[in-house]
């Protein structure tokens, strides 16, 4: 009978990367990098329309990235005309038609993989791991958010 491993950061990250690299292979064929697909995923769960230094904060706290690799970003999408800057008192980026069309494309085939991953999985297994990886998630943010000692 097979042992059951311990959860543990190796377990974690090799789930991670596993889904991590199914979800590359989607994004490579619509010439989508990760990053461009979490800012353009904010941007439409924000109505449509974002404030920048919200999806900067947004970005730099999920990825954990800095501030210029955000902007860079950001940049890009709004180059290949999947954002673009609205007018107003604070700069915001809009997800444009193509970039609605293709958060809706990346959407679908994500909830798809979704169902296959985790189709046959209890939902009370899976409500625990949930459980689990939000508490690790807080105490890994918290100890970035102290400043490294000297």
């Amino acid at each position: 009978m097979p042992t059951t491993p311990t959860v543990n950061g190796q377990v974690i990250g090799q789930a991670h990367y596993a889904t991590r690299a199914v979800l590359e292979r989607v994004l490579a064929g619509s010439g989508t990098t990760f990053h461009q697909s979490v800012a353009l995923n904010a941007a439409a769960d924000s109505g449509g329309a974002i404030d920048h230094d919200r999806l900067i904060d947004r970005m730099t706290s999920t990825l954990k990235i800095d501030a210029s690799a955000a902007r860079a970003t950001i940049t890009e999408l709004t180059d290949a005309e999947l954002l673009e800057t609205l007018p107003g008192e604070q700069p915001r980026a809009g997800v444009t038609d193509a970039g609605e069309a293709l958060n809706h494309q990346i959407r679908t085939t994500v909830k798809e993989i979704t169902a296959r991953l985790y189709g046959g999985l209890s939902a009370e297994d899976l409500a625990a791991a949930g459980r689990v990886l939000t508490a690790v998630t807080a105490r890994a943010n918290a100890e970035l958010a102290v400043a490294p000692s000297s």
